[in-house]
């Protein structure tokens, strides 16, 4: 006597090779290899309906909790994003996922993803299911044995001491002059350039405190230069912002990341260099220069606010390459 459940696979089976075997006797023969195979199993059907996730909950305690160990906003806008997407997407409780079922919806979402993208994903789960294992949410990490994928690496040309230079003539205002000089001479990213204020500087010992990921502060130093571009800079001022960089015309409101972004990428095509040149690809060039000067990893990962010292590696695997490219190139 087959159950119920065994019965209604038997015939969505049956119907969905119907379209190849069309034959009703073919049908029967067919019908009857799967009744015999089946025969030995208890089948039972999902009930989907009666399932209640509570991932959302999770994910709304999680990202309350990260924000409290002091993620970025940005950061968290990411996470939420990304977990958000899995919650829709995941109907069960999250003690009942299995590294199978992150697999499956792994393998549906990220079919048409960059591999960094890719990378994202699985870094997001991994940290989320990471953390409610450790709050003894689950029992165990389905997401411990996901690998993220390999990833190309690219291979960012630094400015050339030339290029710089050329970048720096083509400067026509004195701000265009002060934001280059200080992007160059800092190795600031963008958005801590945006928001330091002139009150941060430190003008005697040419230094300043800023603001960087995981509002984690840290010192940073600027040249004769900068500080000379600065002060012209600041002489031309007629507002009273707090910010150190603003728009030059109406109210004078902070500059913002694309007004900067925008600004760079014309002094770059009035200086007519034909690669894409943009902040962090100044930030880039400083800390290839750095290296090249003889500066130690730890100091580097220091002044660059990078917490792992993993990411400040890569400068120095970047630079190998760039090495390792020129050689070949003249060969």
């Amino acid at each position: 006597m087959y159950s119920n459940c065994i019965e209604e696979v038997v015939i969505k089976l049956v119907g969905k090779l119907s379209l190849e075997f069309k034959e009703y006797k073919e049908q029967l023969k067919i019908r009857g290899i799967i009744e015999k195979v089946l025969y030995e199993y208890d089948i039972t059907p999902k009930e989907k309906a009666l399932v209640v996730s509570d991932i959302e909950e999770k994910i709304a305690i999680y990202i309350a909790s990260k924000k409290l160990d002091g993620l970025s906003y940005k950061t968290l806008k990411g996470y939420k994003y990304n977990l958000s997407i899995f919650a829709s997407y995941m109907h069960k409780t999250v003690a009942t996922i299995s590294t199978i079922d992150l697999r499956m919806y792994l393998a549906q979402r990220c079919k048409d993803m960059k591999p960094s993208s890719v990378n994202t994903t699985i870094s997001h789960l991994k940290s989320f299911f990471g953390w409610l294992n450790d709050e003894e949410y689950i029992p165990k990490n389905p997401a411990k044995k996901l690998k993220q994928t390999k990833q190309p690496k690219r291979l960012r040309n630094a400015l050339s001491e030339e290029e710089l230079i050329i970048l720096k003539a083509a400067c026509k205002s004195e701000r265009e002059k002060a934001l280059i000089e200080f992007f160059s001479s800092t190795g600031c990213r963008l958005s801590e350039v945006v928001n330091i204020n002139i009150a941060d500087i430190n003008w005697s010992e040419k230094s300043l405190k800023v603001i960087g990921k995981g509002d984690k502060q840290r010192i940073v130093y600027f040249d004769v230069k900068t500080k000379i571009a600065l002060e012209k800079y600041l002489e031309t001022r007629t507002d009273n912002n707090e910010a150190l960089f603003v728009v030059g015309k109406g109210n004078h409101k902070r500059l913002g990341q694309r007004s900067i972004q925008r600004e760079i990428k014309n002094i770059a095509q009035r200086a007519g260099i034909e690669k894409s040149i943009y902040p962090h690809l100044l930030r880039h060039t400083f800390a290839t220069k750095k290296l090249n000067n003889g500066m130690a990893l730890p100091t580097l990962q220091h002044i660059m606010g990078h917490e792992s010292p993993a990411t400040t590696q890569i400068y120095a695997e970047l630079m190998e390459e760039n090495i390792k490219y020129e050689y070949r190139r003249v060969s």
